[in-house]
């Protein structure tokens, strides 16, 4: 996928490329002439006195100078652009994939190494695609054409290019080889800190509700200490490479200007060709260095490449039919015939033979222990997860044989966890439906039992809403969870714990608004409240993954051992067989 996209890069911006390879080389080239130019002015006009051949010379060094310069500004204004625009296509590919994925894929991954794949791998990726532009195309130039011009001006004193490449070239392998690993493990501890730091600031209130701010702090520290333990060994690696390149340098100076002072001496080299000669020896010198720092880094922009391969690379397990089902035959219609799930790699299944079936006009609710797999099952609807036995209907059609939007927009979900987004109250509630109007709004929330704190606010529908809703109380977000999903008027209606935060009088206001509401939908309400469900028209009643009771409340009372313990831990027998 990564190839795939390059491809279709490096084909969008083929003319781009074209003329910053050319601006590259057009600069190199001035570059490389520029000693030669000296070369002359020193030797045939220093030497000779000869001051008109000094000014002509010196103005033809002044505009070589002046077209090297801007050449290699133009060049880096477009090299910018392209690589800054490579980054954004692959920052989009990621996220427009990362949007495909189901449950599982995001757990795979996890939300911090998702974000980091998304901002810092990319962001190493996209200046080694910089440094590509601006240093591998000069350097090789700049190599080559600096060992023919050293030639032309000295032959046996290039001798010495033989010695010191080499000796640059395999300093450079040792030191990339060593640092490769320690890259990786950069990236990973990145990946630990944002997991951490997220974390923290999520949990916030529960930190400071046990007072575990110095346990937190410690964390931190530690992830913080391990990722500075990892950038320091990188660093002294880099410590010890800078002096170690400069010293190659200098002593490189050194031998020529020794060797050459000889053939200075003895009338075999002039003094301008001694000049020019150094200057390509630095050139030479710079544009190995600079290959090293393209190797140095190469090793961690391709472990950033490999983790966002990664990403592009996973296929959501929630995949849309080659010729899916666009229309329901049973609108609001839900039924499983043996239904499980499996998690990859777990001995056993969450939930299993699970089989029912819901109409329009009733409501189904689901009751359980912690962890008795009502989340889970409720997921299985709007194909969150893909039952791994077994058939999920809905609307008359097999959720895996429907359209993805088609089916999603049969739901309207109210998840376990309702999530806010920033943006206004308004926002957030046409998020379920893009073209509602105001009066549509507040409808809904009327509905919701949301209208009468919305109204109090400062802003009314224009208030503002943190991310996640953390400026508002978990019943107040549990509401507006609720009005969003009203305010689409869906088939379907699915409460997955959506009334857990709500105080009883405000739970029955609710359910008694909804009744009319929802009267020709049909409705799915998980609860742990008896109080809830106890007037649906149909109850399952999950242990372990099991159904273990379905009917309705008098029925189960009769017949049903796990929900009679369950009514009677929160009903008196007075209450539960009113």
């Amino acid at each position: 996928m990564l190839i795939h996209l390059l491809r279709q890069y490096l084909k969008t911006y083929k003319w781009q490329l074209l003329l910053v390879v050319i601006l590259q080389c057009a600069s190199a080239v001035a570059n490389l002439y520029m000693p030669t130019l000296n070369a002359d002015i020193i030797d045939n006009g220093v030497a000779q006195g000869d001051t008109g051949y000094i000014w002509r010379e010196g103005g033809l060094m002044l505009a070589v100078a002046a077209v090297s310069v801007a050449c290699a500004i133009v060049s880096v204004i477009f090299g910018a652009r392209i690589s800054s625009a490579f980054g954004r296509d692959l920052r989009d590919a990621e996220f427009t994939r990362v949007n495909t994925f189901s449950h599982r894929e995001v757990s795979k991954f996890g939300a911090p190494s998702l974000i980091t794949r998304a901002t810092n791998d990319v962001q190493q990726v996209q200046m080694l695609v910089l440094m590509l532009l601006l240093i591998l195309i000069t350097a090789p130039i700049f190599m080559v054409g600096g060992t023919i011009m050293a030639l032309h001006h000295d032959v046996p004193l290039s001798s010495l290019l033989l010695v010191i490449i080499p000796v640059m070239a395999i300093f450079a392998v040792i030191v990339v080889r060593m640092m490769a690993p320690t890259f990786k493990l950069v990236q990973k501890a990145l990946d630990r800190i944002n997991d951490v730091l997220r974390e923290q600031i999520t949990g916030v209130r529960v930190i400071r509700a046990f007072v575990h701010d110095d346990f937190e702090r410690d964390r931190f520290d530690g992830a913080n200490r391990h990722i500075t333990k990892l950038q320091l060994r990188v660093g002294r690696i880099f410590s010890f490479m800078f002096p170690f390149i400069m010293l190659i340098m200098n002593l490189s100076s050194i031998a020529v200007m020794w060797f050459g002072g000889h053939r200075i001496e003895s009338g075999h080299m002039e003094v301008g060709d001694l000049t020019a000669f150094l200057t390509y020896l630095m050139q030479i010198l710079m544009a190995v260095l600079m290959a090293a720092m393209m190797a140095f880094m190469i090793p961690r922009a391709q472990v950033c490449a490999g983790r966002i391969s990664e990403v592009l690379e996973t296929n959501t397990s929630i995949v849309e039919a080659a010729e899916p089902v666009r229309t329901f035959p049973a609108p609001g219609e839900i039924a499983m015939k043996g239904a499980a799930f499996r998690y990859s790699g777990a001995a056993e299944p969450v939930i299993k033979d699970i089989a029912f079936e819901a109409h329009p006009g009733q409501t189904l609710a689901i009751i359980g222990a912690t962890g008795s797999g009502k989340t889970t099952l409720v997921n299985l609807i709007p194909r969150l997860f893909d039952a791994t036995e077994g058939q999920v209907m809905v609307g008359g059609v097999d959720v895996k044989e429907a359209g993805l939007q088609e089916l999603w927009n049969q739901i309207g979900l109210v998840p376990q966890k309702p999530f806010l987004f920033s943006g206004t109250i308004r926002s957030n509630l046409q998020y379920g439906k893009e073209d509602a109007t105001d009066e549509d709004c507040w409808e809904a929330l009327r509905v919701a039992q949301a209208d009468d704190f919305v109204s109090e606010t400062p802003g009314g529908l224009d208030a503002e809403v943190a991310a996640g809703g953390t400026n508002v109380s978990g019943g107040q977000r549990q509401r507006l969870a609720i009005a969003r999903a009203l305010i689409r008027k869906p088939k379907v209606y699915i409460f997955d714990d959506s009334f857990s935060a709500l105080d009883f009088a405000t739970d029955a206001r609710l359910r008694q608004a909804l009744a009319p509401v929802t009267r020709d939908a049909t409705v799915v309400i998980v609860a742990q409240r008896v109080g809830t469900i106890r007037d649906a028209d149909q109850i399952l009643v999950l242990e372990a993954g099991r159904i273990v009771g379905q009917g309705r409340h008098e029925e189960l009372m009769e017949t049903c051992e796990t929900y009679q313990e369950i009514v009677y831990s929160q009903l008196s027998a007075e209450e539960a067989m009113a």
